[in-house]
């Protein structure tokens, strides 16, 4: 029995050791695996040469450097006029519409007759101010004769006070009168004269194109009908849409280049005026002046544009350091030369060493004078990096013959 413990025992102690084994192994392997994946995803971004393959790709070194980049902001816009150079044309007391000779598209300058219209109430109000004023003329010279007889004793000052305001009376409804005249472009002067009309005149106010016609010969247009729209194209201006987190880097007289939409030649204008309200969509509308203006332009025009926001420093490298892979930007950075550890001749050691590329990714700014900014990783060393300016495709050419032959 004894013996039989014994062995019972010995055979216990074994199979718990061997399980505590495979418990610690289980518990380190997934930290095996995930520092065999770190490594051979770094080695799949490495690439070595040879010091002879080094000289023969002609690779230069360089380090990041702070530069003077312009920025600049992509925006979407339309061509637009102010609002000054943009009438909307209505008859001031209504009427038929009698003739008119415009189309879209006519050119018309300031002052040219665009309409007639007819109404017989024209005539009623040119017969009250005719009689307004025939009143204010007998009014007037009452009120001239009771001054005279007061100043004799001879008429009673209840008397004067009620020529005078007679007189006052008429007077104000002549000047009335002659205000809605004037509005309705009838001359009180050819009234003098007994010409009377049924008819008035509508005028251009500004030179400019004839963009709306919203009505035929023989329609009754009211006052608040809107008869014509005419825009003065030599005034247009860009007015484009920014996003608010773009907003703090907009300043008036910054330069913008544009393109219309069926375009290819830029054009330059000027920012004049930000506006001061977020909009639902979260943006905010901004003026241009279009440095050189076009009569071709038309209102309503789709543009796409640039505003250059000024120079900042940011670390940048020369474009040709920057490669372009796989729809993605990358840059080679050296690790320290190595003895090439496959010599034995410790006199080649000093003249043959090894150099380590490894591939980064980045991402990228704005580009100017041959350099890129580059946005680069937290921690990565930018002050002491060794960077290939110089034949950055030939690395890459070097890594994908690399991985082909394995």
């Amino acid at each position: 029995m004894k013996i039989m413990s014994k062995k019972y025992w010995i055979s216990r102690m074994t199979i718990g050791i061997v399980f505590s084994i495979l418990i610690i192994s289980c518990t380190h392997k997934p930290d095996e695996q995930t520092q065999t994946s770190e490594h051979h995803q770094e080695e799949e971004n490495t690439v070595e040469f040879t010091e002879s393959q080094y000289k023969t790709a002609a690779i230069e070194l360089g380090k990041i450097e702070n530069k003077q980049i312009s920025g600049t902001i992509k925006v979407n816009g339309q061509l637009d006029v102010p609002p000054q150079q943009k009438v909307s044309v209505s008859a001031p007391l209504g009427g038929f519409l009698k003739n008119t000779p415009l189309l879209q598209g006519t050119r018309v300058k300031k002052g040219q007759v665009i309409a007639t219209i007819e109404n017989i109430e024209f005539v009623q109000l040119q017969q009250d101010y005719l009689e307004a004023r025939n009143q204010l003329e007998f009014a007037e010279k009452d009120y001239e004769r009771q001054q005279d007889l007061a100043k004799e004793n001879v008429a009673a000052q209840k008397v004067l006070q009620q020529a005078k305001t007679t007189f006052v009376s008429w007077q104000s409804k002549v000047i009335g009168l002659k205000e809605k005249l004037k509005v309705l472009n009838i001359s009180v002067d050819r009234l003098s004269q007994g010409e009377v009309s049924s008819e008035i005149n509508l005028y251009s106010p500004i030179n400019g194109y004839v963009t709306e016609v919203n009505v035929n010969i023989g329609k009754f247009v009211n006052p608040a009908d809107i008869l014509f729209e005419i825009v003065d194209t030599e005034h247009l201006h860009a007015e484009l849409t920014v996003f608010e987190k773009d907003v703090p880097k907009l300043k008036i007289g910054q330069k913008v280049r544009f393109t219309l939409a069926n375009e290819t030649k830029e054009r330059l204008a000027t920012v004049y005026l930000l506006g001061r309200e977020i909009s639902k969509d979260r943006t905010i509308r901004i003026h241009c002046h279009i440095d050189n203006e076009d009569t071709n332009l038309l209102p309503g025009m789709y543009l796409k544009a640039i505003v250059e926001t000024g120079g900042i420093e940011v670390p940048a490298l020369p474009d040709r350091a920057v490669i372009d892979f796989q729809g993605k930007k990358y840059i080679f950075y050296q690790l320290a030369a190595q003895p090439h550890a496959a010599l034995k001749d410790e006199s080649q050691v000093e003249h043959e060493n090894e150099y380590h590329f490894i591939m980064m990714e980045v991402q990228t700014g704005n580009s100017e004078m041959g350099f890129t900014e580059v946005i680069l990783p937290e921690n990565f060393p930018s002050e002491t990096a060794q960077i290939a300016v110089k034949n950055a495709y030939a690395i890459l050419s070097k890594m994908k013959n690399s991985e082909e032959e394995e």
